[in-house]
């Protein structure tokens, strides 16, 4: 076989040839494919939304926030236990921070508000104010999509959601301050209406007991032996947040379940409770906790521990029905808390579209959004009302001292 002449390539030549340029190409066809992923994209076929404007609406003793954009979607969250006028006003301050960002962003803006300024992270202003935040951009989200908000968390885990108070359910409270540990007369008042609670249900009602951090721990031992036979399904706020040695003190002599959370804020709040198995329900409040996003990661973090949730919730329709949204796609549910009928606020300020039926259980929640329509003409009837003002509470006892509550 003759060689090949200086200036024909050789076969060696050829396929390096062609192989670099094939590699070139699958290079150029990968960088044009890594465009098309959406996963490396931040934007996607809601980019152009924006927001433009956010209002802080007090409305008696709560405070609404709608955010605007400029595509005419708008979005509602519910400000629970804070002044209302402070809260407005920490809201609309924290507008700088979104004017003009992507409201469907929501992980993104929630990061960005709670780590904003370094001596106010976690406090309960900023973090009850980011909750009202946070719904109204989850809210805009599922209208931007046209699903219910819970869609956009994995789906529903539930076809319906179970409540109280209803028919079947009953929360009873303290009945006023209590020393730290009881006479016989003290202990039995509240033994009897425990009592009388499970005869009038019976074997298949449901029963808590919130002790609300107002029946000190000595006397709470007390107490939970002498109710211990009623079986009651858990025992609320057995201690004053702050040393989690209390509860864990608490959860060697007590053997009802206990639950705790309302008064807790985010994923780092819930988390002593469960590394040190000192509470058996955590009970996130949406409005408190850091909204739904919150909600959310705290489940999350609860099913690790098995811990299940029954989330606290004091919030007028609009809020409680954010809180059913993140309830719906959640695993490891108790049962939920929840006022209608005015309760909390008059009836059509916050006009819900799910219902509740006589064995206490809600249908889910309907979309888009949080499927909840706002009336601000009826707001501002409330918020002119002066028997709905916000005060601040002042429990003593008898003797005048100062007391928790």
């Amino acid at each position: 076989m003759s060689e090949s002449p200086a200036n024909d390539p050789n076969r060696r030549d050829v396929l390096g040839t062609l192989g670099a340029v094939a590699a070139g190409g699958l290079l150029l066809a990968d960088a044009t494919a890594a465009d098309n992923v959406p996963g490396n994209q931040v934007a996607d076929r809601v980019s152009n939304l924006k927001i433009k404007r956010l209002r802080g609406i007090p409305v008696g003793p709560k405070a609404y926030v709608k955010i605007e954009t400029n595509l005419g979607l708008t979005g509602w969250g519910e400000i629970t236990g804070l002044d209302p006028r402070v809260a407005s006003a920490l809201a609309e301050s924290l507008f700088e921070l979104l004017d003009g960002e992507n409201p469907t962003r929501v992980e993104h803006l929630w990061q960005k508000l709670f780590r904003a300024h370094r001596d106010m992270r976690g406090g309960p202003f900023m973090v009850h104010t980011l909750s009202a935040i946070d719904m109204a951009l989850w809210d805009i989200t599922g209208k931007a999509y046209g699903v219910p908000v819970y869609r956009l968390l994995g789906g529903p885990t539930r076809e319906k959601i179970r409540m109280y108070p209803s028919a079947k359910a009953t929360k009873l409270g303290t009945g006023g301050p209590h020393p730290f540990s009881g006479n016989p007369s003290d202990i039995n008042n509240l033994v009897k209406m425990v009592q009388q609670a499970r005869e009038r249900l019976g074997p298949e009602g449901t029963i808590m007991f919130d002790a609300h951090c107002a029946v000190p721990p000595p006397m709470l031992i007390q107490l939970a032996s002498a109710i211990a036979p009623y079986d009651i399904l858990f025992l609320e706020e057995p201690a004053v947040p702050g040393n989690i040695e209390v509860f864990k003190r608490l959860k060697q002599q007590i053997r009802i379940p206990m639950a705790t959370g309302e008064r807790d804020r985010t994923i780092w709040g819930m988390l002593p409770y469960l590394v040190e198995n000192c509470i058996d329900i955590l009970q996130p409040d949406c409005g408190h906790t850091g909204g739904i996003s919150q909600m959310k990661k705290i489940a999350a973090l609860a099913e690790t521990f098995l811990v299940p949730l029954a989330p606290h919730n004091t919030c007028s329709e609009l809020g409680l029905t954010a809180s059913l949204h993140a309830t719906a796609s959640i695993p490891l549910f108790l049962i939920h808390e929840g006022y209608l009928d005015g309760h909390i606020m008059p009836p059509g300020v916050a006009r819900k579209n799910w219902t509740q039926d006589k064995d206490g259980y809600a249908s889910l929640p309907e979309g888009p959004g949080l499927g909840v329509e706002m009336d601000e003409a009826l707001m501002a009837k409330v918020a002119a009302d002066p028997k709905r003002k916000f005060r601040w509470p002042h429990p003593t006892y008898a003797d005048g001292s100062v007391r928790d509550y």
